[in-house]
């Protein structure tokens, strides 16, 4: 999600105008973590409160001359009024924007919102955001973005009460998802700070002078050390604003009032006087279902003779069939054991679990917290093409849960540049063993995992994966390789295998120029830190049964977990760059990612193979709408792309 932060100052004498510009910056720089798509900016001087927001990165942001007017402005007038014995008061508010709903191009839909005299930010996504809107016709809705109804609300609820904290409770009983947020609001002297998650952190000096918050623990770590903190306002100490708690700042004493049972049923408004309100262009897309039914396929499963060192036997069996174990998991006693040591004895976060959004991942933080017992924190790591789909799930989860949820972000515009590249370089000379590239970005979600033990100090790490089901060989086998065990994780490829994937690359590499780009060093980094650096994470499915009707149907019955619209799979939906490689898989081997978990579903008896290849027809419809997504997102041309796939050499 995005990084909210802010700070408020009182009257402290300590505190100099270069020191408060300081802090600005450093939350910003720290908070650009979570989000490199926009940045925004609210600073409240006691007479008014002056926004400024823009598309772009960080240091873009900063750069602009009226970013440098706007401080400078309020930071003289600040330092003038507390020199001269007058009232001062001196707040800033500021966002760096993960987009999700509503473009970053048009201004409206990045942050802070301004809306009916509110000036909110929010870390989240509001999953019932269109009902919300349908259900109050009296607001007037101006952009794209979520955050828009969670401002109109507080405001009408407030008009309603004059009450904050009432407003504040009704609006978070209102909305389902994950939301974070901090308000000015014109008329009152308070900045507002609440959470449904936990992803909320304060820190503040005994002398109650200085206050600032961000999203995470490590932000403010990173603030204290950076900007020399202590050094100028004395000791400080940091807090967590837990799940369903808020708290009122004073813009002027920096006192605080903290409150609860945010989301939960509120009573009527406590009676006071009312306040014043204040035609689409179509590519080809062709159904190659059809066009692999000639194809010899496995008896028993439903991999076609395509598939990487296929051989059949007399009886028309494949050889991946014959030589399946039946998964044998370690057990749920087992993991129970496993974990103990980890579980925290004061109630304080003890295991971080990877959450891509996706249905595994998604059952895994409900089991971890519900089952296990444990208290987790999400990490995800964005890289620029984690769906708008998987973001609302994820807000489902942690927002019903009330975990914190910590995202680390790319700089979404250059991995998407990459990805372009990379995409535009294998159109020209297509080989399937390099489709994988176009994936290779992700992978450094092994590294900020690594780098989450030592940030948090939590030593355990969940990745809810392990599971043999969703086994992929065919992704080396396309490269040339009948890879070894490796246990079902990446990092466990044997070194052998390992060797020869990386030739295979580099005779590739020389055979199309066009792959030494710009994004060489970050693939190169992606190899690093998934074959060369080794793990010690805790895979979930090595533990559990991977059972699909008891992992989709809890995650749509208890969070009402969505799935997409474009097909009836669940698999991967998170994940904007399957329906692309799915479809040259497809066009050019004449199977796909599905059929391969079909095929392995049926060895483990748990479906037949009439039922898999009815499956297998349904999910290897080119899924349309999110075929077009990808390339508009990554930027390449995606009927000069449908051509090229379908005009190369075929395995079949």
């Amino acid at each position: 999600m995005c990084g909210i932060f802010g700070v408020v100052y009182g009257r402290d004498a300590r505190i100099h105008p270069a020191f408060a510009s300081t802090v600005v910056e450093t939350l910003f720089r720290c908070s650009e973590s979570r989000g490199k798509e926009a940045a925004g900016l609210a600073v409240y001087d006691g007479r008014s409160i002056n926004v400024l927001k823009q598309a772009g990165s960080v240091d873009q942001f900063l750069a602009h001359p009226k970013y440098r007017d706007l401080m400078d402005a309020a930071l003289t007038e600040w330092a003038v009024a507390t020199r001269e014995g007058r009232p001062a008061a001196l707040a800033m508010t500021g966002h760096s924007r993960l987009v999700t709903n509503g473009a970053q191009t048009e201004g409206d839909n990045n942050q802070p919102v301004v809306a009916r005299g509110a000036v909110l930010i929010h870390n989240g996504i509001i999953v019932n955001e269109s009902e919300l809107w349908r259900r109050n016709p009296d607001l007037q809705r101006k952009a794209d973005v979520d955050t828009e109804v969670l401002a109109n609300l507080l405001r009408k609820h407030f008009d309603e009460s004059g009450d904050v904290v009432w407003a504040t409770r009704r609006t978070f009983s209102e909305i389902e998802g994950a939301a974070s947020v901090a308000c000015f609001l014109d008329d009152v002297k308070q900045l507002l700070l609440a959470t449904n998650t936990g992803s909320l952190f304060t820190v503040s000096n005994e002398q109650r002078t200085f206050l600032a918050f961000a999203s995470e623990r490590f932000i403010l770590q990173r603030l204290l050390e950076e900007a020399h903190v202590e050094e100028h306002v004395g000791k400080c100490s940091i807090e967590q604003l837990s799940a369903g708690n808020g708290v009122l700042v004073d813009l002027h004493t920096v006192g605080t009032h903290a409150f609860n049972s945010l989301g939960t049923p509120v009573a009527a408004a406590p009676a006071s006087a009312p306040h014043e309100p204040a035609q689409r262009e179509r590519v080809e897309i062709v159904d190659h279902t059809k066009s692999t039914k000639s194809l010899k396929r496995c008896k028993k499963c439903i991999l076609p003779e395509t598939y990487p060192f296929m051989k059949f036997d007399a009886e028309g069996v494949c050889q991946y069939c014959r030589r399946w174990k039946t998964i044998a998991v370690k057990g749920e006693e087992a993991l129970f054991k496993k974990v103990e040591p980890y579980r925290s004895k004061d109630g304080k976060p003890d295991v971080i679990v990877a959450f891509s959004g996706g249905r595994d991942s998604a059952y895994g933080l409900h089991y971890v917290k519900k089952k296990l017992g444990m208290n987790p924190v999400a990490f995800t790591y964005d890289w620029g093409l984690v769906t708008d789909l998987a973001r609302r799930n994820q807000a489902r989860l942690c927002g019903k849960l009330g975990v914190e949820h910590i995202l680390r972000s790319a700089d979404i515009p250059t991995k998407r540049r990459y990805v372009r590249k990379n995409v535009e370089a294998w159109l020209r000379k297509p080989e399937l063993g390099m489709v994988t590239l176009f994936t290779a970005g992700d992978k450094q979600f092994y590294k900020y995992a690594r780098d989450l033990r030592n940030e948090t100090g939590i030593k355990l790490v969940i990745f809810c994966t392990g599971n043999m089901i969703e086994d992929t060989p065919y992704k080396t086998g396309l490269c040339g390789i009948d890879e070894q065990d490796h246990g079902m994780t990446l990092t466990g490829l044997h070194f052998s295998d390992e060797m020869r994937l990386l030739w295979y690359y580099f005779v590739n590499y020389l055979k199309n120029p066009g792959y030494w780009n710009e994004s060489l060093w970050d693939t190169l980094d992606a190899y690093y830190q998934t074959f060369v650096v080794k793990d010690d994470f805790l895979y979930l499915f090595h533990y559990l049964k991977w059972e699909e009707e008891e992992i989709v149907g809890t995650i749509r019955r208890e969070y009402d977990w969505e799935v997409a619209t474009d097909t009836t799979t669940t698999w991967r939906i998170g994940d904007g760059t399957a329906p692309f490689y799915n479809y040259i898989y497809m066009t050019m081997a004449g199977f796909s990612e599905d059929e391969v978990m079909l095929s392995n579903m049926i060895r483990e008896g748990v479906l037949t193979r009439e039922k898999a290849l009815a499956k297998a027809a349904e999910f290897n419809k080119p899924r349309w709408p999110t075929l077009r997504e990808y390339a508009q997102i990554v930027g390449f041309n995606l009927e000069e792309a449908i051509q090229r796939i379908n005009a190369a050499p075929k395995l079949y």
